[in-house]
């Protein structure tokens, strides 16, 4: 019998009712998605895509196959070239989540990345459906992999939260009984499989921890900002960033077991490089491609980060 049948949460193991909890912390985050919210028409935000809509775009010149009864005669008149008028449509944004719930997750000093992954994942998912939008993800696992489409529907959320928590369950298992064992997925597979699930117009999430982020993950991650709005949300612990104190500490990775001697200067300097150059590489990459980027340390409360990107004080303080 597992934990979670016996009634009884394990730390290492995403909760089930504290991912449900979650959509009511969800429903404060009013200014969300990163896109700014208009009034409800067929969805509620503004869509990058252009057709008969509500709200006037632009006049260009008239394109065979564009529609007669939007042509501007006025323009028209004055410029002696037919030109056409181009509204913005209002359209509904998916919320795309994908959860990284790889090998590299199960780490953690305060909680277990994978565990704070899984609550970001849901509440992501729980705030798109708040701003009635359709809402899904992708998780992968360390050897498998779970797609949930996107509806407006607390069915497809709650689905989406029961494979997180049974994956980060997997997790822990894999880890007991097998011991380390390499992962199935890179992350630029990762990213690779998402373009095949993402809708224009989409608003996407990747939550990891990036560790493996490399030139590959680069070319799939700007043909994913092609198809909509791209935001990275990057789960960190605070002993990847810094050694603890000089000491020497048992280590194991389920199997094995060594001291780690944290006194030695130049692996302390090597460490903090290696993380300060992948930080640096996402922020390099979401500042190119106006992408989104939200830290989580695993001592975090998941909802005070989510509610000063999106809750209500950022929306007064730029006087929305």
């Amino acid at each position: 019998m597992s934990v979670i049948d016996s009634g009884q949460e394990h730390p290492a193991i995403a909760s089930l009712s504290e991912m449900v909890r979650l959509r009511y912390g969800a429903r404060e985050l009013t200014g969300f998605p990163k896109i700014q919210a208009r009034q409800m028409l067929a969805g509620g935000h503004k869509s990058r895509f252009r057709g008969r809509g509500m709200d006037f775009d632009q006049v260009r010149i008239y394109q065979p196959g564009d529609d007669v009864r939007s042509i501007d005669w006025r323009v028209t008149a004055r410029t002696e070239v037919p030109h056409t008028k181009i509204f913005s449509e209002e359209r509904e944004r998916p919320i795309l989540v994908i959860s990284d719930l790889r090998s590299s997750m199960f780490f953690g000093s305060q909680r277990l990345k994978s565990v704070v992954a899984c609550e970001v994942s849901a509440a992501l998912a729980w705030a798109g459906l708040a701003a009635n939008d359709r809402a899904g993800g992708l998780i992968f696992g360390q050897q498998e992999q779970m797609d949930v489409k996107a509806r407006r529907s607390h069915h497809a959320v709650l689905q989406f939260i029961h494979g997180l928590q049974e994956y980060s369950e997997k997790l822990l298992d894999i880890q007991q009984a097998e011991g380390p064992q390499p992962d199935r997925f890179s992350l630029a597979e990762i990213l690779e499989e998402a373009r095949r699930f993402v809708l224009p117009g989409s608003t996407i999430f990747i939550v990891s921890d990036f560790h493996d982020l490399n030139d590959d993950c680069e070319r799939h991650v700007f043909e994913l900002a092609r198809h909509g709005n791209l935001n990275f949300c990057q789960i960190f612990d605070d002993i990847e960033e810094q050694l603890p104190p000089p000491s020497l500490y048992a280590v194991s990775d389920g199997q094995r077991q060594t001291l780690l001697d944290t006194s030695n200067n130049k692996l302390r300097e090597r460490f903090q490089q290696a993380y300060a150059e992948r930080g640096l590489r996402l922020r390099k990459m979401s500042e190119k491609l106006s992408a989104g980027l939200l830290p989580f340390n695993t001592s975090d409360n998941v909802l005070t980060v989510l509610r000063k990107a999106y809750g209500k004080r950022r929306s007064k303080a730029r006087g929305n």
